[in-house]
C-alpha cells in the first residue's frame, strides 16, 4: 500500500488493512476510497517533528505520541456506564438531544434524539453514510485537509462513529445539542478518531456543545476532526469542553468555512489531557462573514497545551475577533500560535487577535506568537499578549476587606477569566460554564494548600 513509510506508522497502517478487511467493507465505495487515499498519505506524512523545521510544532513534542503504539478497539466498551456517570459531564439543558459516545462507540441508550424541524438531521455519521450519502460525500474530507496533516489524515482513514448536523436553511433550532465523547478504557494503548460533520443551510441557527471527557486516568488518545459549512446567514455557536485523564493525549482540528453574512462563535475550554493540540481553521470565505473565537485554558501540573489557530479573510468585507485567556500553575505549559491572514484584495477586513495569561507559580510559563499577514490596503488589524501574575495591589486590598488568601486569588483569577465565559449567548450553559470552571479553581486550590 505504502512504501517506506516511517517505523512509527506501521501499526496504523496494519491495524488499517485488518479493518479493510473485517470493518469497512459495507461502506459505500466512495467512503472506502477516501479511506485509502488518507492512510496512503498518512504513510508519506508520518507524524510531524519539529526537527523537520515545522514552525507549527516548534513549541510541542509530539515525541509520547509517535513513540507509543495505539490501537483501535473494535470491540464493545467492557463497562457499563450508569446514568449519573454520563450526567456528571453533561449539560442537562441539551437532554432532549444528545449523542453519547463511549470508547468512541455510539452509546444509544444514554443518548436521546427528539423531534426536530422537517429537514434537519442529527445522528451517527456512519447511518447518515447511507441515510445522506449524497450529501456527506459533498463535504467530508473536503475542508479538513489531510494532505499537509497527518492527525487529519490519521483520523479521516479510521473515521467510522461520529456526529452528523445538518440543519436545513431558515431553521433555529429550539435548543442547544450535546455531542458527548467519554473514555472508560483503564488499558494503555487505545486511541478513538472522532469526526463531527456540520452543515447549516443559509440563515439557519443552532449551538452544538462538544464534550471529550474520562472517567479514568489512562494514557490513552483521542484524534478528533470537526468539519463546518455556515451557508449565507448561518449562525452556529460552539462549544468545546475538554476534561481528559490527566495521562491522555488529545489532537484536534476544527475546519470552518463561511459564506456571507455568517456567524460563527467558538468558545474551547481545557482543563484536561497531558499533552493537548487544538487546530482552529476558519476561513471567511465570503463578505460580511464574522468569526468570534474564544479559549480558555486552565492548567497544573505537567500539562501541555498548545492552541493553533489560523483566521483566513479571503475576500473584502469580513471581521473577526480572538480572545485567548489562561491560568497556570504548577509546571504547566501553555502555547498560543495564532494567525491572521488578509489576502490581497481583501479590503475592509477588520481584526483583532488577544491572548493573555496569568502564571500562578514559578514554575509555568507560556509561549505566545500572535501574528498578522497583511496583503490589502484599508484594513483594521491588530494583535497583543500580556503575561503576567496577579495583581500584588488588588489582592491586598481585597484581604485588607476581610478575604483570606484562598478567596481573594479565587475572586480575582475568575475577574480575570468572566470576559470568556460571557461570550456565551445561552444563559443557562454560561450558569453551567460558571460552576464548572469554579469547581475547577476549587481543586486548584485544595491542591496548592
Amino acid at each position: 500500500m505504502v512504501q517506506k513509510s516511517p517505523p512509527h506508522v506501521k501499526p496504523y497502517l496494519a491495524d488499517f488493512a485488518a479493518l479493510e478487511r473485517n470493518g469497512f467493507s459495507h461502506e459505500p465505495t466512495w467512503v472506502q476510497d477516501l479511506r485509502r487515499e488518507a492512510i496512503a498519505r498518512f504513510g508519506e506524512l508520518g507524524f510531524p517533528t519539529s526537527r523537520r523545521g515545522n514552525e507549527e510544532w516548534k513549541y510541542t513534542d509530539i515525541g509520547p505520541i509517535a513513540k507509543a503504539t495505539f490501537h483501535v478497539r473494535m470491540e464493545a466498551p467492557s463497562s457499563v456506564l450508569t446514568r449519573s456517570e454520563v450526567e456528571a459531564h453533561a449539560f442537562a439543558g441539551a437532554q432532549r438531544n444528545r449523542l453519547v459516545f463511549v470508547d468512541g462507540r455510539y452509546a444509544p441508550e444514554h443518548s436521546s434524539v427528539e423531534a426536530l424541524p422537517q429537514g434537519t438531521f442529527l445522528g451517527r455519521l456512519e447511518e447518515a453514510f447511507i441515510s445522506h450519502s449524497h450529501l456527506i460525500a459533498q463535504h467530508l474530507g473536503k475542508h479538513a485537509d489531510f494532505q499537509a496533516n497527518a492527525f487529519t489524515a490519521l483520523n479521516t482513514a479510521f473515521v467510522q462513529d461520529g456526529m452528523f448536523l445538518h440543519v436545513a436553511p431558515g431553521t433555529t433550532l429550539p435548543g442547544p445539542i450535546q455531542v458527548l465523547f467519554l473514555s472508560t478504557r483503564s488499558d494503555s494503548g487505545s486511541v478513538v478518531h472522532p469526526r463531527l460533520l456540520v452543515l447549516m443551510g443559509q440563515d439557519a441557527q443552532a449551538h452544538l456543545i462538544e464534550t471529550h471527557a474520562s472517567l479514568n486516568e489512562g494514557p490513552y488518545f483521542t484524534n478528533v476532526v470537526t468539519e463546518v459549512v455556515l451557508g449565507r446567514g448561518a449562525k452556529l455557536e460552539h462549544s468545546r469542553l475538554q476534561a481528559e485523564s490527566p495521562h491522555a493525549y488529545h489532537v484536534a482540528s476544527t475546519h470552518v468555512l463561511q459564506q456571507a453574512n455568517s456567524t460563527y462563535t467558538s468558545l474551547a475550554i481545557d482543563t484536561g489531557g497531558g499533552l493537548v493540540r487544538n487546530n482552529l481553521i476558519v476561513v471567511l470565505n465570503e463578505q460580511e462573514a464574522h468569526a468570534d473565537m474564544n479559549g480558555l485554558y486552565l492548567l497544573k501540573g505537567e500539562q501541555h497545551v498548545d492552541y493553533n489557530t489560523f483566521i483566513d479573510h479571503a475576500v473584502p468585507h469580513t471581521s473577526a475577533k480572538e480572545l485567548y485567556k489562561g491560568i497556570l500553575d504548577g509546571h504547566a505549559h501553555a502555547i498560543f500560535g495564532g494567525k491572521v491572514l488578509v489576502r490581497n484584495g481583501a479590503f475592509g477586513t477588520e481584526s483583532r487577535q488577544i491572548n493573555k495569561t496569568l502564571l500562578l507559580s514559578q514554575g509555568a510559563a507560556i509561549d505566545t506568537k500572535p501574528q498578522l499577514e497583511i496583503y490589502a490596503d484599508d484594513v483594521k488589524c491588530a494583535h497583543g499578549a500580556a503575561v503576567g501574575q496577579l495583581d500584588t495591589e488588588a489582592l491586598f486590598y481585597l484581604k485588607s476587606r476581610g478575604l483570606g488568601d484562598t478567596e481573594a486569588r479565587a475572586l480575582l483569577t475568575y475577574g480575570f477569566v468572566s470576559e470568556v465565559l460571557h461570550s456565551v449567548s445561552h444563559i443557562p450553559f454560561r450558569a453551567y460554564l460558571d460552576q464548572m470552571v469554579h469547581a475547577q479553581m476549587q481543586r486548584s486550590n485544595e491542591l496548592d494548600q
